[in-house]
């Protein structure tokens, strides 16, 4: 899977525009580097693209990709980690692996990382939806319920320790719920903001908090401004 991450994600660097602000590059890889920190470190590759649309993502292999639109959206250093902690947490839950070994039981990994070598086809687009990056090539295939609130809890805990604000996770999904209006941002067509996802969220800030608290004593306050 890692592999296929890294694969993936090299071929979405060529296709796509990386952002020139270098502030904000600095300022985005400071929130991941302060999330992936909080989850026992690694060599995570953080890019920030050049794309309106409200999406993030995280793949096997220690990659991370922003797209610009998403920090009019995410618009605060909490709520850009609340995002990112989500993402990750579909990582650490090995979400990815689920998906692949349903959609394509009958392949071996060498098959597949040939296909996700190869020319654009609808099995290429497949195995990006299954990674979880199906909005790279315009094929959605959203994450079940169960997944999604597994990596809401995650990023949770994960941005609380890393001394991020965890209650900006319930303003983040109430800002995108409200700014999407008609049409809600790409980050919501993939995950859907409803009542029960803030009402769990909310339920476990009592296991958050004092995790966040924690974290500001030790001084593991991140300094991330964009």
């Amino acid at each position: 899977m890692q592999q296929m991450g890294a694969t993936s994600y090299q071929q979405i660097k060529q296709s796509r525009t990386l952002s020139n602000n270098a502030r904000d590059q600095r300022y985005v890889r400071c929130v991941a580097s302060a999330i992936t920190d909080a989850m026992g470190g690694g060599n995570w590759e953080v890019n920030l693209f050049a794309d309106d649309t409200a999406n993030a993502f995280a793949l096997p292999g220690g990659k991370i990709g922003v797209h610009t639109g998403l920090l009019d959206v995410a618009q605060t250093p909490d709520q850009l980690a609340a995002v990112l902690g989500h993402e990750v947490g579909h990582v650490i839950a090995h979400h990815s692996n689920e998906r692949m070994s349903i959609q394509f039981a009958t392949q071996t990994g060498g098959q597949l990382l040939q296909a996700l070598s190869g020319e654009p086809s609808p099995e290429k687009q497949l195995l990006f939806a299954a990674l979880g990056i199906g909005a790279q090539v315009g094929v959605q295939l959203p994450f079940s319920r169960k997944h999604e609130s597994e990596s809401d809890l995650i990023g949770l805990e994960l941005m609380a320790k890393a001394g991020f604000d965890p209650r900006a996770s319930v303003t983040l999904w109430q800002n995108m719920a409200k700014q999407g209006g008609e049409k809600p941002p790409e980050f919501l067509s993939t995950h859907p903001s409803n009542e029960t996802r803030i009402q769990e969220l909310s339920q476990n800030m009592n296991k958050a908090l004092p995790l966040y608290r924690k974290a500001k004593q030790s001084g593991e306050t991140p300094n991330c401004q964009r």
